[in-house]
């Protein structure tokens, strides 16, 4: 009998762990509410007073390399939120593995309600990079995320990488309501100067083809760099301060935009107007983003 009594007891303290379990978990439901992240997803974190108020800036475009760090486990989330706090209209990614550029769309959307398209333009899969299988490594390269459909898309690798493949991506796509024709490239390491040589010719050619156009990317070259020439006759940097000293300017008056206080990131406009500029410095790259709000010419 006492043993019949001991089992007893421990189902009825069994149940009664049970119980204050599923207590526990309807409570937090509660606390969290509908609007919960699904899947397991971060909450969301709090945006600054500053952000864009849930829904994208029509006139707004930005740029960032998000590599280095890169992987690493949090990463992804925010980045996400560094772009959901500027929230633009049109973003060019540079050293983006699609893998991490899923992972922050999936953010953007599910976290914090901006549904962004994506076209990519990876020069190359390498799985030590960018994981997956070994017979399927993941893509590397550019990445553009749109919130308007993009069309006519081209991916091109320059002819000469340098230590690295590298290339531009172009779409076309709306900005403030009006089409546009976007670049968005990475040139070669910062001590390869000849070899950006040869690859601004390649994008100037491009860009000179459209009478609008908008050139995002980590060029890896400060705004005095000989082999920026072509671009400067072509655009003007977004950066009201930052014109070369060949074109009139003084490069010393350029807001940085890297770790090592130098400008490598541009948003070059032909054809259009900047109204504002702003880089915002981070800890998820050593690149920090860069955005710009456009005037509706």
């Amino acid at each position: 009998m006492m043993c019949v009594r001991c089992g007893e007891a421990m189902v009825l303290r069994r149940g009664a762990r049970w119980a204050a379990g599923a207590m526990a978990a309807v409570c937090m439901v509660l606390l969290l509410g509908p609007s919960a992240p699904s899947r397991g997803l971060p909450l969301a974190r709090p945006l600054p007073s500053d952000a864009a108020a849930g829904e994208v800036v029509p006139d707004r475009v930005g740029t960032w390399n998000i590599c280095n760090p890169c992987g690493g486990s949090g990463l992804n989330f925010g980045r996400a939120t560094e772009i959901a706090t500027a929230a633009p209209q049109v973003i060019g990614l540079q050293e983006a593995c699609v893998r991490d550029v899923e992972e922050i769309r999936t953010y953007l959307e599910e976290v914090y309600g901006l549904v962004y398209r994506v076209a990519y333009g990876s020069v190359l899969r390498n799985w030590n990079r960018c994981g997956g299988l070994p017979w399927r490594p993941g893509g590397f390269g550019q990445a553009i995320l749109s919130a308007a459909p993009m069309t006519d898309r081209v991916s091109d690798e320059y002819p000469d990488g340098g230590s690295e493949d590298r290339g531009y991506l172009a779409v076309t796509t709306l900005v403030g309501g009006r089409p546009v024709r976007v670049f968005d490239t990475h040139l070669a390491e910062r001590r390869q100067g000849e070899v950006r040589a040869a690859q601004v010719k390649v994008l100037a050619a491009e860009v000179a083809r459209h009478d609008r156009a908008i050139v995002l990317g980590d060029f890896n070259a400060v705004p005095d760099a000989p082999e920026l020439g072509p671009m400067w006759a072509l655009a003007r940097d977004t950066d009201p301060g930052c014109r070369p000293s060949t074109v009139g300017g003084a490069a010393g008056t350029c807001t940085t935009t890297t770790d090592w206080n130098s400008k490598f990131d541009y948003v070059f406009l032909r054809g259009i107007t900047p109204r504002t500029h702003r880089v915002r410095p981070g800890p998820y790259s050593d690149h920090h983003l860069l955005h710009t709000d456009l005037n509706r010419d």
